[in-house]
C-alpha cells in the first residue's frame, strides 16, 4: 500500500478522492489543507480514527512544511487538490486565488523537486506529481464548436481560471525543465455530495428543500459539461497509475447541459422526493443579473483518457444527480454545519444583490 500526500484534501473533489481512496485501501493518506471557507473536515470524519490517515493543517506554499511531511512520510505520489475554485469569488477577490493556484502550485513543486531529486533512482521512477486543474483555463465555446481537447490553446476568461492556467503552466516547465515526473487532468464542473453550497447545484438542491428562490445567472442557457465527482477520483487514480509522463489528461462526464435544465431536473426530483403542498420547486426559479465575463459553454473531449486508459464514467447524469440530491435530503446535520454566517454574507453579496 503506497503513501499519497493529498493536498486540498478537506475540499469537496479532494475529501471525496480521500474517502475513496481509504475506502479501497489502496493508500495511506496524508492530508495537508489550509481549512479555508470550503474545508470541511466534518466530510472526513468516518476515517478520523484510520490508522492510515493522517490529517495536517496547513498551506502549501508553507515549504518547510511540506518538506517535513515529505521527508518524515516518504509519498511515493503527491495530488495536488489545493485551490481556490469559484468564479465569483475569484472577481470579487482575484489576489487570493494568484496566492494559492499560482505562487502556491510553484512552492509546491519546487518543495516536491528538491525531495525527488534526493530519492534513490527506483524511488525516483516510481514517483508521481499530479496536479488537479479545470476545463476553464481553455476559455469558452461557442454552440457549434468543437469540445475541448487537451491541444486546445489555452484562453482563460476570469482570474480562477487564468490561475489555474499559470499553475499548468508550472507543472509542464517543471516535468520539461527538471524532469520531476508530472501528470495533469483538466476536469468539467463537478457534482456530487459533500459539494460547498455555493456552487450551483448544492444552492439549487438547499434552496429548494427550504423553498427560497433559485437563482439563476443570466438567461440560463450557459451549457457545461457535468462530471459526477466519484467518476472523476477514479479518472485520477487511473492517471496517477497508468498516465504517461509529462502528459494531460481531460475527464468530462459527457454530460453537457444548460443551466436551465439543470435546475429544472434538480427542481422534478424534489417534486417527487420531497414535495410541497402549496407550489412547485420551478415556481422559485429567478433570474439574476450575470456575472462579469460569464463563459457560455465548456465541452470536454475525453476521448484520450477513454482509448489510453479505458476509462469510463459510470454515471449519467440523471442518475448522478438523484443519487447527489437524494445525498443533501439526508444529510441535513452535514449542511447546518457548512452553512456558516461567512456563506451567508456571500449569498447576499453574490444573488440577493443582483435583482435582474
Amino acid at each position: 500500500m503506497q503513501t499519497v500526500l493529498v493536498t486540498g484534501g478537506a475540499g469537496f473533489i479532494g475529501a471525496n478522492f480521500v474517502l475513496e481512496a481509504r475506502r479501497s485501501g489502496w493508500a495511506k493518506v496524508i492530508n495537508l489543507d489550509k481549512l479555508t471557507y470550503a474545508s470541511n473536515l466534518g466530510t472526513l470524519a468516518a476515517i478520523q480514527d484510520d490508522p492510515n490517515y493522517l490529517f495536517v493543517r496547513g498551506d502549501i506554499s508553507n515549504c518547510e512544511l511540506v518538506s517535513f511531511l515529505l521527508e518524515k512520510y516518504q509519498p511515493e505520489a503527491i495530488i495536488n487538490f489545493a485551490a481556490e475554485s469559484h468564479v465569483d469569488r475569484s472577481i470579487l477577490s482575484p489576489e487570493s486565488f494568484i496566492q494559492t493556484n499560482v505562487v502556491g502550485t510553484f512552492q509546491l513543486l519546487e518543495t516536491s523537486r528538491i525531495y525527488w531529486q534526493k530519492l534513490s533512482p527506483i524511488r525516483q521512477h516510481q514517483f508521481r506529481f499530479l496536479h488537479i486543474s479545470t476545463d476553464e483555463v481553455y476559455g469558452s465555446l461557442s454552440p457549434q464548436e468543437q469540445a475541448f481537447k487537451e491541444d486546445t490553446p489555452y484562453a482563460p476568461n476570469s482570474p480562477y481560471a487564468a490561475s489555474k492556467a499559470a499553475s499548468d503552466h508550472f507543472v509542464r516547465a517543471y516535468y520539461h525543465t527538471y524532469g520531476l515526473p508530472t501528470l495533469t487532468t483538466n476536469c468539467s464542473n463537478n457534482y456530487g455530495p459533500r459539494q460547498f453550497p455555493e456552487k450551483l447545484i448544492p444552492l439549487i438542491i438547499l434552496n429548494g428543500m427550504e423553498g427560497q428562490p433559485l437563482p439563476i445567472y443570466g438567461d440560463g442557457q450557459n451549457i457545461r459539461d457535468w462530471l459526477y465527482v466519484i467518476d472523476h477520483c477514479q479518472a485520477i487514480k487511473l492517471v496517477l497509475e497508468q498516465g504517461k509522463l509529462g502528459q494531460t489528461y481531460n475527464v468530462g462526464g459527457m454530460n453537457e447541459q444548460t443551466n436551465l435544465q439543470v435546475v429544472a431536473k434538480i427542481c422534478a426530483i424534489l417534486d417527487e422526493l420531497a414535495p410541497k403542498s402549496d407550489f412547485s420547486h420551478s415556481d422559485l426559479i429567478s433570474f439574476v443579473k450575470d456575472r462579469p465575463g460569464h463563459d457560455r459553454r465548456y465541452a470536454i473531449n475525453c476521448s484520450k483518457i477513454v482509448d489510453e486508459l479505458g476509462w469510463q464514467p459510470q454515471e449519467n447524469f440523471d442518475s448522478g444527480l438523484l443519487k447527489t440530491v437524494k445525498w443533501y435530503l439526508n444529510n441535513t446535520d452535514w449542511i447546518n454545519q457548512v452553512r456558516s454566517g461567512e456563506y451567508q454574507s456571500w449569498i447576499k453579496q453574490n444573488y440577493e444583490k443582483r435583482t435582474a
